[in-house]
């Protein structure tokens, strides 16, 4: 709980210095587009946020994260669908090195086969 209270904490503080002392336009670009694509739309907040979340984990963003289960579950997220868009990160973290592993089998492939026609 302390490492959640210490996220809210310095997103806190470093927008208040964002906005406040260094009045910064790329900033509030930033906050506008956040607003923009946090809306409901074609897909509802509640999904856009679950979306997130699972971005979060992959990208291993403690912030983000506890940002946006938050925002999931104001806009009435239960904790299975939370859940479920963390499994689906789960299953993308793991796709990158899978498809990584065909490349690496192709190199492997490329290495041995030139191996046995030296034999």
């Amino acid at each position: 709980m302390e490492k959640i209270e210490q996220l809210v904490t310095q997103r806190k503080w470093a927008n208040g210095k964002l906005l406040m002392k260094y009045n910064s336009k790329v900033f509030k670009a930033v906050q506008q587009l956040e607003q923009a694509t946090f809306c409901d739309g074609a897909l509802p907040k509640k999904v856009k946020e679950l979306i997130a979340v699972g971005i979060s984990v992959v990208n291993n963003c403690e912030s983000c994260m506890q940002w946006h289960i938050g925002e999931a579950v104001k806009d009435g997220a239960s904790e299975k669908e939370i859940l479920e868009a963390v499994e689906v990160a789960f299953e993308m973290g793991i796709s990158p090195a899978v498809v990584n592993g065909r490349f690496a089998l192709e190199v492997m492939s490329e290495l041995f086969k030139q191996g046995s026609d030296k034999k």
